[in-house]
């Protein structure tokens, strides 16, 4: 396990200054209000990178003045020229995938492999909504007596909020941009404090793909909750669409309530991995090496709580142990790193708070359960064993590369606590009994289940969770559907 270090990369100066560092309101990039700016920083250094506006409330207003300006036009916009402005743009995010790649790594930390993999999956989206544009259906139907017709049509729900996370800083606009253009919705995209470069970037793409002004209007802010509020309670957007914690999602759907807004909220995990006596322990091992440190353990599907039958606790713990301690730590612009920093201090703090409380309680820490010395925000990749149930590990979302292990003998007892939550996004679960597969996947309280696999994002299904995990969907077929309204006309006289 090597320790992080301050190497520069010799591109990293070039890529950020190439990055828009103004608001986009209207098609024109502009400063914020009085010129406020705050600082992006670099997570592996703690340094910064840059400066970037710094919106104002009024600021979001006129983000949000350019959507509605535009929306009437953009509706009737051919469906088909919607498609090909989000295929140009997947073909010119695929042109610079490497600069987008190490912008991603410097603002976010993850390492290059990573940030490489998430762009390519971000531009699936604009790909995948590309195609999904020209198919909004409708219906016509006779009705029951036989004395009218029924004709149902699907129109765009109107200007959309977006609110996008700092863990996946490109999919996770993309994933909500792609399915409002090919919907006919503008949209007042508002990116996280702390990776506002990759959306900026992002939204400069679009502009060369010929996505006319006012579609898009992109605001970066220290203070999301000032910034936004003005917006939602406005009446002017239609539509909000919210990527983040189940806290702040909770007052989000208060607010949007006096305008019943349209909402969708993709909010907080507690990812239960399950492995049962019958699985193939080399591949459970493989699927959790992804649940879990994908994205640095950052990521909402990471697999959270590990519930591993006691027959064969002691082999996977040694096994993922073995797996996680050899993982390479480090400033994330070489392809040799593995394992990046977390976020902030923030975050680093409660990393380190969880693991000290399931310790106090009694659990074993196998590896890590520390950080190394240096610069950054750097947390060395843990597993732990016999962690209690009334650990905090066990009932709060982690965010880092901490894998915690506790045994279990019974189906029924594992699923009962694998369901003890108020979170339900996504589950895993390894075993090699076909009848035992179905029934869990069935009985799990999730909106995703991850069956001998620890990866369950894919552009083309449907991403969502249940409980205090979120409402509606993104993706697959289904994703262009939170855009969208439906109109039933009846039809008399025939």
């Amino acid at each position: 396990m090597s320790t992080p270090t301050t190497e520069q990369h010799p591109r990293e100066a070039a890529v950020v200054d190439d990055a828009p560092k103004q608001l986009l309101i209207g098609g024109k990039w502009r400063a914020a209000s009085q010129d406020a700016t705050y600082e992006v920083e670099d997570p592996s250094t703690g340094r910064a990178l840059c400066e970037v506006a710094d919106a104002s409330p009024d600021d979001g207003l006129a983000a949000l003045a350019a959507a509605a300006e535009a929306q009437h036009d953009w509706a009737q916009h051919p469906p088909r020229e919607r498609g090909e402005i989000l295929r140009r743009a997947y073909e010119i995010i695929m042109r610079r995938h490497e600069d987008l790649s190490l912008l991603m790594t410097l603002e976010m930390g993850k390492p290059l492999t990573e940030s490489r993999a998430e762009i390519t999956y971000a531009a699936e989206f604009f790909r995948w909504f590309s195609e999904e544009a020209v198919r909004i259906g409708g219906d016509y139907a006779t009705s029951p007596n036989g004395t009218g017709r029924f004709l149902v049509m699907r129109q765009p729900v109107g200007p959309a909020l977006l609110i996008t996370p700092w863990n996946f800083p490109m999919a996770m606009g993309t994933r909500k941009i792609g399915p409002a253009i090919a919907a006919g919705c503008t949209s007042v995209i508002k990116p996280a404090h702390q990776t506002p470069l990759s959306m900026l970037a992002l939204a400069e793409i679009l502009m060369e793909a010929g996505l006319p002004d006012g579609v898009l209007n992109v605001v970066t802010s220290r203070s999301a909750g000032k910034l936004m509020e003005p917006m939602i309670r406005d009446g002017r957007a239609r539509k909000l669409s919210f990527t983040g914690s189940t806290s702040v999602g909770r007052k989000l759907i208060e607010q949007s309530a006096e305008q019943v807004l349209k909402v969708s909220m993709e909010l907080g995990g507690n990812a239960p991995f399950i492995v049962f006596d019958d699985a193939d322990l080399d591949a459970a091992v493989d699927g959790a090496m992804l649940a879990k440190m994908r994205n640095i353990g950052e990521a909402c599907t990471a697999a959270n709580r590990f519930y591993v039958h006691a027959d064969v606790v002691g082999a996977f713990a040694e096994r993922l142990a073995e797996r996680m301690s050899a993982l390479r730590i480090g400033r994330g612009v070489t392809d040799r790193i593995e394992v990046g920093p977390l976020i902030d201090a923030d975050q680093l703090g409660k990393v380190t708070e969880l693991v000290t409380d399931a310790v106090d309680r009694g659990a074993e820490v196998v590896t890590g359960g520390s950080r190394p010395d240096g610069d950054g925000y750097f947390y060395t990749p843990t597993v732990l064993t016999d962690v209690p149930v009334d650990s905090r590990l066990t009932t709060e979302e982690i965010f880092g590369p901490v894998a915690p292990i506790t045994p279990f003998t019974d189906e029924d007892s594992v699923v009962d606590v694998a369901n003890a939550t108020e979170y339900g996004l996504v589950s895993y679960l390894y075993t090699r009994d076909l009848q035992r597969a179905l029934r869990v996947s069935e009985r799990l309280d999730a909106g995703m289940v991850g069956l001998n696999q620890g990866v369950v994002s894919n552009p083309a299904a449907p991403f969502g969770g249940t409980k205090h995990s979120g409402l509606g969907r993104e993706g697959g077929k289904v994703g262009i559907d939170e855009f969208l309204e439906t109109k039933y006309v009846a039809i008399g006289g025939l």
